[in-house]
C-alpha cells in the first residue's frame, strides 16, 4: 500500500516544466564541463558526431571522460564497459532510493525518468519528493535541462573547445559542490544524521585517492547506510 509520501504519484508536463525551471540556472553551469569533454574527445580521435551522440545517449560526464582513456584502436570493449559500469554504479543506489515513487508509474514512464537520471536532478527531486511533490515530471524536466546543456556544451567543445583554454580558472567547478552542499544541509534532520553523514563523508574523501573513480561514492553510500542502521537500531 502506498504511504503518504508515495500516494498519487504521477508524471505530468507541468511537473517537467517545474523541474526544468528548478534546475535551469544550475544546468547552465554544466555547459563548461561539456565543452571540456568535447575538446578532450576530439583530441582522443572521437568524431564530432560521435561526441555529441555519446553525450545525448550516455549522459554521464564521469563515465564519458573515463571512456576516453580507452579510446584507441583496437578498442578494448570489455575493459571500457566494465569501467563505465563501475563509474555508473552510483546510479543503482539512486534508482533504489527513488523506487518508492518511480514504481508507482508504468514501465515506459519509469524508463523515461531513469534515462535522464543524474546526480543533480536526483538530489533536487528526492528532496522535493520527501516533502510534498508527487510529480515525477520534476525529475524528467530537470534531467532534460541538464542533458540539453551537456550536449550543447559538447557541441561547443568539439568546435571551439581548444581555443577556450582551461575553464576551471573561472571557478565554475565550485558551483556543483555548492549546490549539493545546500541540498545536504536542507535534508539535515538533527543529531541522528551526524554519525551516518560523518561515516559517509570520511569514506568518500579517503576513497578519492584509494579507489577507482566513482567507487568512493558507492562505498560511502553503503557505509553511511550501514552506520545509519546501527545508529538507529533498525
Amino acid at each position: 500500500m502506498p504511504n503518504s509520501q508515495t500516494a498519487n504519484v504521477r508524471l505530468t508536463m507541468a511537473g517537467a516544466v517545474r523541474g526544468a525551471r528548478s534546475l535551469g540556472p544550475i544546468s547552465l553551469f554544466v555547459i563548461p564541463f561539456g565543452i571540456a569533454f568535447g575538446a578532450a574527445a576530439i583530441e582522443r580521435g572521437v568524431t564530432p558526431d560521435q561526441s555529441i551522440v555519446m553525450s545525448l545517449s550516455v549522459f554521464s560526464a564521469a563515465a564519458q571522460f573515463a571512456a576516453l582513456d580507452f579510446w584507441e584502436g583496437p578498442l578494448p570493449t570489455i575493459s571500457l564497459l566494465l569501467t563505465v559500469f563501475a563509474v555508473g554504479t552510483r546510479l543503482i543506489l539512486m534508482g533504489a532510493t527513488l523506487a518508492p515513487w518511480l514504481n508507482r508509474l508504468s514501465r515506459p514512464k519509469r524508463l523515461l525518468a531513469l534515462s535522464v537520471l543524474s546526480d543533480v536532478n536526483f538530489a533536487d527531486s528526492y528532496d522535493a519528493f520527501r516533502r510534498d511533490d508527487r510529480d515525477v515530471g520534476r525529475l524528467v524536466g530537470g534531467g532534460l535541462a541538464l542533458c540539453i546543456c551537456w550536449a550543447l556544451g559538447t557541441a561547443i567543445g568539439v568546435i571551439a573547445g581548444a581555443s577556450l583554454g582551461n575553464l576551471e580558472r573561472f571557478g565554475i567547478d565550485v558551483v556543483m559542490v555548492a549546490f549539493f552542499a545546500a541540498i545536504a544541509v536542507g535534508q539535515w534532520e538533527g543529531l541522528q544524521d551526524l554519525l551516518p553523514s560523518a561515516v559517509a563523508a570520511t569514506v568518500a574523501v579517503l576513497g578519492l585517492t584509494l579507489l577507482p573513480p566513482g567507487w568512493n561514492i558507492v562505498l560511502a553510500a553503503i557505509a553511511g547506510g550501514i552506520a545509519g542502521l546501527l545508529w538507529h537500531g533498525r
